[in-house]
C-alpha cells in the first residue's frame, strides 16, 4: 500500500477558500480522499495560535481527524501588519517526510512550495499531489506537482 504524508497549510486554505467560495474547507473530506489513495503515515496541519476558544476547538477537530497540529504564535507588528508564516516549517517537514513516504499531499496554493515539490521528486523520487483553490493556486505549484485536485464540491463546508 502506498504511504502518504499529508500537509495542510491552514492559513492558506482558510483565506483562499473564503475568498473563492465564501465558506470553509472540509478537512474531514480531505482526510477521506487522501486515505482512499493509500496509508496516511504522517499528517500535519500548520496554524497560527491566537489563543481564542473557537480556534482551539477547530484545532482539536484537526487532532481528532489524525493531524498533528503545529502552532505558531500570532504576532502583531507595530505597523499594524501581522506575521504568521509556516513556509519554512512546512518545507523542513516535507523534505524529511519525502525520504520516508511514496507521496506528499500538500493542501496549499502557495507558489513558494514549487521548488520544494521538485526537490522531493528529484532527491527521493517522491510523487506529489496538491489540493488548491482553482484560480488561487500558483501556476508554478501546479507545474511542480505530479497531480492536482481542485478544492470544490465535497471539499467545501457550506453552512
Amino acid at each position: 500500500m502506498k504511504t502518504i504524508a499529508l500537509f495542510a497549510d491552514v492559513q492558506n486554505l482558510y483565506y483562499t477558500v473564503r475568498q473563492a467560495h465564501g465558506c470553509h474547507f472540509n478537512y474531514n473530506a480531505l482526510w477521506q480522499e487522501v486515505a482512499a489513495r493509500g496509508q496516511i503515515v504522517e499528517a500535519y496541519a500548520y496554524a497560527i495560535d491566537r489563543g481564542d476558544a473557537k480556534q482551539q476547538g477547530f484545532q482539536q477537530i484537526l487532532r481528532n481527524l489524525g493531524f498533528t497540529v503545529k502552532l505558531k504564535p500570532y504576532i502583531q507588528r507595530s505597523d499594524g501588519s501581522a506575521k504568521g508564516d509556516w513556509d519554512v516549517g512546512i518545507t523542513l517537514d516535507v523534505i524529511e517526510a519525502a525520504a520516508r513516504v511514496d507521496e506528499i499531499v500538500l493542501a496549499s496554493g502557495d507558489g513558494d512550495f514549487d521548488q520544494l515539490l521538485e526537490r522531493a521528486r528529484l532527491r527521493f523520487g517522491t510523487r506529489s499531489l496538491v489540493y488548491g483553490v482553482p484560480g488561487l493556486t500558483a501556476q508554478a505549484l501546479l507545474r511542480a506537482a505530479d497531480d492536482y485536485r481542485p478544492i470544490e464540491g465535497t471539499l467545501l463546508l457550506r453552512h
